[in-house]
């Protein structure tokens, strides 16, 4: 079947200006165009529209989008399955949230009562899920499943208190390493601050702390691209600079 702009648009529930938008960053091309002079899309154009619009529900810059589907390697088949893995992942976290919204319902109704560990677990369910899906296969790969397993339950049993002083924490070690990183100096006070706070930010994750281990998180920072990225996002060499510090810090020997 073959669709004008305007009934394409009624079709996906979007605005016909977003279609025109696609062709002109050649992200959605028509099938052709008619003698009158109108856009035409086929079904190719159909179901690449909808992988489109899967990709945009889950956040994903038009930039990006169009450099994966023009891709040699785009298999749309295999795009596919990781959408709805992702959107199952999705679906999960809403339902803790809405489980968490019901339960704090009840408890103002008089219902029930409901434990400060109760309030926030879906929240903490998140940032163990999140971890898991941008870094699990390396820091498993790294220190063991059981390691792993053991933060990440000890994420999932943090008190609120203990929830809201790691929060801070992050905040604290982005802004002294941020004026650190502007002397220039690793060894300096402020970059050894900056990973003390890291020191303890990392124990609120790790059963145990080590200085080899600490050192290891420093250099998978530069050796990750996505943890380099991250941390280089402001500042390029922010994720060098921090690995040095720690280097420092903990005594070990750069690594070229």
């Amino acid at each position: 079947m073959e669709y004008t702009v305007q009934k394409l648009g009624q079709l996906a529930g979007i605005s016909t200006r977003t279609l025109r938008y696609y062709d002109e960053i050649d992200l959605l091309k028509p099938a052709r165009i008619n003698s009158s002079g109108y856009r035409i899309y086929g079904n190719k154009e159909v179901d690449r529209l909808q992988q489109i619009l899967f990709y945009r529900e889950l956040g994903v810059s038009l930039e990006s989008i169009k450099e994966m589907m023009t891709s040699p390697a785009f298999n749309a088949e295999s795009a596919l399955k990781e959408h709805r893995k992702q959107l199952m992942e999705k679906r999960e976290h809403l339902n803790r949230l809405i489980e968490t919204v019901d339960l704090t319902l009840a408890q103002k109704e008089g219902k029930i009562t409901m434990t400060d560990k109760q309030k926030f677990e879906a929240f903490k369910q998140k940032l163990v899920d999140d971890n898991e899906k941008h870094y699990g296969e390396e820091i498993r790969s790294k220190y063991g499943d059981e390691q792993v397993n053991r933060s990440n339950q000890k994420v999932k049993g943090m008190t609120e208190q203990q929830h809201a002083e790691l929060e801070q924490l992050a905040a604290d070690i982005h802004t002294t390493l941020a004026a650190a990183f502007a002397t220039g100096d690793p060894a300096g006070e402020l970059a050894q601050q900056a990973v003390d706070m890291h020191r303890r930010w990392l124990t609120f994750y790790w059963d145990q702390y080590s200085k080899e281990a600490h050192a290891g998180v420093a250099q998978m920072y530069v050796d990750d691209e996505r943890f380099t990225a991250y941390y280089d996002k402001e500042q390029p060499g922010m994720a060098a600079f921090l690995r040095d510090a720690v280097f420092i810090y903990t005594g070990t020997e750069k690594i070229e």
